[in-house]
């Protein structure tokens, strides 16, 4: 398996940060996301905000996101077919800022 494994449609080759997954599998249930990809963990000094998502741009394959905590920020990329429906999607669901 080395390390990596798939949970519903996330992809889980890294850590993911505790409090974003509970997003990610909201997200994972939208018929449009074919798979969610989170990427390495980077630090940054606490804030003491509470976890969110924000939308950052279109890539090839759909969507890219960042999960941001008080302590933490990791890269989010979703896989879907139509990025821009996915996106209002999400924004109208308060999945994303």
């Amino acid at each position: 398996m080395g390390g990596k494994y798939r949970a519903n449609k996330i992809k889980q080759e890294h850590t993911i940060i505790d409090d974003i997954y509970p997003l990610l599998l909201k997200i994972s249930n939208l018929e449009q996301v074919h798979s969610i990809i989170p990427g390495r963990i980077n630090r940054r000094s606490g804030s003491g905000i509470q976890p969110y998502l924000q939308l950052k741009y279109n890539t090839p394959s759909g969507i890219k996101l960042i999960a941001k905590t008080s302590s933490s920020l990791q890269e989010i990329f979703v896989v879907t077919d139509n990025p821009e429906e996915t996106m209002k999607l999400l924004q109208q669901m308060d999945f994303v800022k």
